[in-house]
């Protein structure tokens, strides 16, 4: 038996959507808590299965989690566990993010290696060559980052790539370690702000948050605080995306629309009208069929890669064609075999997808493979002739709290239902 969401077509999204805490923060401000004994509490946080699936985490490796409704409240203690429960960290993949605290504060960690969605491969050498530049040995041993190090020392670190998880993972143990740490090329995205912001709060001292540079001097002690964790970029996205799709009228509140500058000028391209209110909310309209638009996922400030999805959703019913092309994650463009069962005319060649855009979709029993994937096969179900069938439902969960509802009140007919599929 399985949960899956029937999806009516013809809906015309109208209204107003609050966005909360962001997922890909809020996990990762949740890890840092570990690294100041304490209670920490973090309040706008998402109620989606990621919260307390990481509180599981934390719970294992020695603190207290309270998780009520939008607040979550963390006592760390004195001494941790530097090895937390497998099977917890096996259920999502921010999970890794406690590897950088724990070798900054116990200076051990094994860490199994994390679960999550399933988007391609994430290695974890970025995370590991950093620890070792901190001083640290940084190992897999059955299946587990074993990282040990008598002392951090402040280093020059270059990623390669401006990898958030990597990005996380130097910056928390760099912040206890001695002397002063440059992480070059690093990722820029709100979220690594949102977490500079809340070590800062703690008392630690970065310089070069949003910037490729960040300048870390370490300290010897932090201590708990309280923080907000900043709105939801991705979702709020998801919402900007699902009035182009459906050619409605909504208005997105609790995100920063200027972390959003690149979607929503590409959604004016498609032909959109759209008003940014103020620093907490914009307006999507949609009263045509949309034109094609081409998109090309990139790290921040570029188009993300976990908006992809609804980009395909977008351009499989706009006028034209469009090339979609995935710098990021291979595993991303399955999501385009499961539109294809709706009716998209789309074909994938490596690292680039075409789509030419068909007048409507037509419904059919659809799989999610991840979070973004499945809200986008829902959006493309609104726009299917007859009832489409979105399965694996539990990834939208981890990322959308109360989707069905949000859809519901916007104007879709949705709805949640539990049987077995037939495939």
């Amino acid at each position: 038996m399985s949960e899956h969401f029937r999806v009516h077509g013809g809906a015309r999204l109208v209204g107003d959507v609050d966005v909360v805490g962001a997922k890909n923060s809020v996990l990762k401000l949740m890890a840092a808590a570990l690294l100041a004994e304490g209670t920490t509490t973090l309040t706008n946080c998402p109620q989606i299965l990621d919260v307390p699936y990481m509180a599981d985490v934390l719970r294992s490796i020695g603190c207290e989690v309270s998780v009520d409704g939008a607040t979550v409240v963390i006592t760390t203690p004195s001494e941790l566990n530097h090895k937390p429960d497998a099977a917890s960290m096996g259920k999502l993949r921010a999970s890794v993010c406690v590897l950088g605290p724990l070798v900054g504060r116990c200076r051990r960690a094994v860490v199994a290696l994390p679960g999550g969605d399933a988007i391609g491969s994430r290695p974890l050498d970025m995370h590991q060559n950093g620890l070792r530049q901190l001083g640290a040995t940084s190992e897999i041993e059955h299946g587990s980052v074993v990282a040990t190090a008598e002392g951090l020392h402040g280093a020059q670190i270059w990623l390669d790539f401006p990898s958030m998880g990597a990005t996380e993972n130097i910056l928390m143990a760099a912040v206890l370690a001695d002397g002063t740490t440059v992480i070059d090329n690093a990722a820029r995205e709100p979220e690594i702000v949102d977490l500079c912001t809340m070590l800062q709060q703690m008392g630690a001292k970065i310089e070069g948050a949003g910037t490729s540079t960040l300048t870390v001097h370490g300290v010897d002690s932090l201590q708990p605080t309280e923080h907000r964790v900043i709105g939801d970029r991705i979702v709020g996205a998801t919402w900007a995306f699902a009035a182009a799709v459906t050619r409605g009228d909504l208005t997105v509140r609790g995100v920063d629309p200027h972390h959003l500058d690149l979607v929503l000028d590409k959604l004016r391209t498609a032909g959109a009208e759209v008003t940014v209110h103020d620093d907490k909310a914009f307006r999507v309209v949609m009263a045509e069929r949309p034109k094609s638009v081409d998109f090309v996922t990139l790290p921040y400030p570029g188009f993300a890669t976990d908006l992809q999805p609804f980009a395909i959703a977008l351009c499989v019913v706009s006028e034209g064609t469009a090339m979609i092309t995935e710098n990021l994650f291979e595993a991303r463009f399955r999501f385009v075999e499961e539109m294809m069962r709706l009716g998209a005319d789309a074909r994938t060649d490596g690292h680039h997808a075409v789509i030419r855009g068909v007048e409507k979709l037509s419904s059919a029993p659809v799989w999610a493979s991840d979070i973004r994937a499945g809200a986008g096969l829902v959006l493309a179900g609104l726009c299917a002739d007859g009832v489409t069938e979105v399965w694996d439902v539990f990834h939208i969960d981890r990322g959308y709290p109360g989707f069905v509802e949000n859809l519901v009140r916007l104007g879709a007919n949705v709805e949640r239902v539990t049987d077995a599929p037939e495939r």
